[in-house]
Parts: structure tokens; C-alpha cells; sequence
């Protein structure tokens, strides 16, 4: 399966608590709730169209419980999310979850090299896509591990100045090809990109 990872973040690369203001306010953080002004139907068609991609699930422990806490209340068995939120299988990275009650929900813990390895056992199932939905921190380590296949990443016309971000110090360096960009009638713009390996480098120095 190809490994995609699916965000929403700002301008300045926020990715904490798109979805309202009390989804995740660690450190203080007061403006829960960004994405939501920026919501419409061309959006919410991207996002159709990447989830009946879906062969199954990956989520970090914090996503895992929001949307646990959400999806298996919306019963509607046509619902372009929660039909395969629901139905699927669900693998959620956690050292502390141990009894998970969401259906087919399959928690891989470890070391980071054992944690590294099942997702990588994961990947070579056959099937379309294993995706990640926010995650910010499973993506971190995802992105450390060279793991991600695909990057669709949904920028916002919106900056905040605070908050936790997806791109840090510490990220490997790494060169994308894009594969796709499209933009919403709200300002939003879906970039798809592909790692390439190690960034390239140049120089404009004049010649002596």
C-alpha cells in the first residue's frame, strides 16, 4: 500500500486543532477552530475523493482519539468519511493505548525501530492506500523514517503566529516533486506532493 499523508495547516505551517477550539489546546494554544472558516464544498470533494482511496488507516494517538470520539456516532452507512472511518481497519501508534472500543482498531506499539518496522510491514500489503490523517507528531516520525509516499497538504490563507508545526528543526532534508495543486473557491490550496530524495544545491556566485 502507498503510505499518503493528509493535513491541514496555515500559512506558517500550524497544524494543531484545525477542527475547533477545544480539540487539542496544549501549550496554551487559543486559536482551535482555524480550518473551519475556510470549509466548502470543493474541499470537502478533495477529501471525498482521497478517502475512497482507502484500504486502511494509521493515526497517532491524539487524531485516534478525536476522531473515535466523533466518526462512530455518524451511523450514516453512505458517509464518504465515516463509512470507511468506520469499516476499516485502523492501526493507531501508542505505547499507553491498550483496549481500544473503535471496530477493527489494531494499536501498534514498541521501540521506534519495532514501530518503524510494522508500518513498513504495513506498506507491503497489497491494497491502495494507507493514510494519515493529521498525526502531527506519528507524521514527524514518519517523515524521519522516510515512510511517507505522498504528502497532500491543504494550506490555509491564515497565519497564527503559535502552535505546533508540521515542518521543524530536525525534519530530514528533502526535495518534492508536485504532483498536483488545486485551489478552493475559499483560498485554500491543495498541494500533492512526492518525496524525491536529499534536497540538490546551487550557488549564484559570479565567476572569477
Amino acid at each position: 500500500m502507498k503510505l499518503t499523508f493528509t493535513s491541514f495547516l496555515t500559512l506558517d505551517g500550524v497544524v494543531q486543532a484545525p477542527g475547533g477550539p477545544e480539540e487539542d489546546p496544549g501549550g496554551g494554544f487559543t486559536h482551535g477552530g482555524w480550518q473551519a472558516p475556510f470549509d466548502d464544498d470543493t474541499l470537502g470533494r478533495y477529501i471525498t475523493e482521497w478517502f475512497a482511496g482507502a484500504d486502511a488507516f494509521l493515526l497517532g494517538r491524539r487524531t485516534y482519539d478525536i476522531f473515535a470520539g466523533y466518526w462512530p456516532r455518524v451511523t450514516d452507512p453512505d458517509h464518504p468519511i465515516a463509512a470507511p472511518l468506520n469499516a476499516l481497519p485502523k492501526y493507531v501508534v501508542s505505547n499507553t493505548l491498550k483496549n481500544p472500543e473503535w471496530h477493527r482498531t489494531t494499536v501498534v506499539a514498541g521501540s521506534d525501530a519495532d514501530v518503524a518496522r510494522e508500518i513498513q510491514a504495513l506498506k507491503d500489503r497489497p491494497g491502495r492506500e494507507l493514510q494519515v490523517h493529521g498525526s502531527g507528531t506519528l507524521a514527524k516520525f514518519l517523515m524521519g523514517h522516510g515512510l511517507i509516499d505522498e504528502y497532500r497538504l491543504m494550506i490555509h490563507p491564515v497565519v497564527l503566529g503559535t502552535g505546533r508545526r508540521l515542518f521543524t528543526d530536525g525534519v530530514p532534508p528533502t526535495s518534492f516533486a508536485v504532483a498536483e495543486v488545486r485551489t478552493t473557491p475559499s483560498g485554500v490550496s491543495v498541494h500533492t506532493y512526492r518525496p524525491t530524495g536529499r534536497p540538490r544545491y546551487g550557488s549564484y556566485d559570479l565567476d572569477e
